[in-house]
């Protein structure tokens, strides 16, 4: 099954009550989510149980937003290897914040020593990142990248770093689409970065020719797209527009529901 960024940006127009939340509440709300998740304490024994919980409750969002879990799995996966490739290092690192540590009963070759306390704190890492990563791809799969942008502009995120966010999202499909006509011209040209038959230093000058390529391309449309925008008389000093919407009673009940779960699971857990 192949899946494009339009597939995912199209989970974002369904109709749930999840999307029909104000983009505040749910910026808001995962930023919450993540707080929470990364000042738990480095080593307890409720760690887990509480990550577990506010996984189990985001993924009920999820379920409510009628979201695809086939894009949901596969953007987990895109983004799981920056957080496995730090939390598996983790058992055999001695951490300086814990002061003994008991060694697991295996032997390793090079001299490696597994131990408890390290691959409980492993396994804390990739809760943690597990919990974070699901509320950013509820947020992202159901909010509008025009809506996310509206809405931190409306809470005070200063307009350059939403105007570089919005020049992200509007270009972000346009370097997509270039991506895949070197792609596509590349297999007309019966090139296969896989293929065992040809020389590994070859086919990695040509994938580097390829990234340069569309770098090139990158720096082209900018500039063009700048040119074009001063030519319509765009300035640094403009103000950008952004018209004030009241939040509703859902977004309210959203808000004091999800916290109420973070404080709920935090002491009584």
């Amino acid at each position: 099954m192949k899946i494009t960024l339009t597939d995912i940006e199209r989970e974002s127009y369904k109709d749930s009550p999840i999307h029909r939340l104000d983009g505040r509440i749910k910026l808001l709300i995962t930023l919450a989510v993540i707080l929470y998740a990364v000042n738990l304490p480095r080593i307890h024994d409720l760690n887990l149980i509480r990550l577990s919980m506010m996984e189990a409750y985001l993924l009920a969002l999820i379920i409510i937003a009628n979201l695809n879990p086939v894009y949901v799995l596969f953007r987990f996966i895109a983004i799981l290897p920056f957080g496995l490739g730090i939390a598996v290092l983790q058992p055999f690192i001695r951490q300086p914040f814990i002061e003994s540590f008991t060694l697991y009963p295996i032997s390793l070759p090079f001299g490696l020593t597994i131990t408890y306390e390290g691959l409980d704190f492993g396994t804390v890492l990739i809760a943690k990142f597990t919990v974070c990563a699901t509320a950013i791809i509820l947020l992202s799969s159901t909010t509008q990248m025009k809506d996310m942008v509206l809405s931190a502009r409306r809470l005070g995120v200063p307009k350059e770093f939403t105007l570089l966010l919005t020049m992200m999202v509007r270009y972000l499909f346009v370097f997509w689409n270039v991506l895949k006509r070197i792609r596509i011209a590349q297999k007309t040209r019966l090139f296969n970065m896989w293929n065992k038959k040809v020389s590994r230093k070859w086919t990695v000058e040509q994938i580097g020719h390829s990234i340069s390529s569309l770098f090139i391309r990158s720096y082209e449309q900018g500039e063009r797209t700048y040119v074009s925008m001063l030519c319509r008389g765009y300035g640094g000093s403009q103000q950008v527009y952004v018209d004030r919407r009241a939040l509703g009673r859902m977004d309210y009940m959203f808000f004091g529901l999800t916290c109420g779960a973070i404080l709920g699971i935090h002491l009584f857990v």
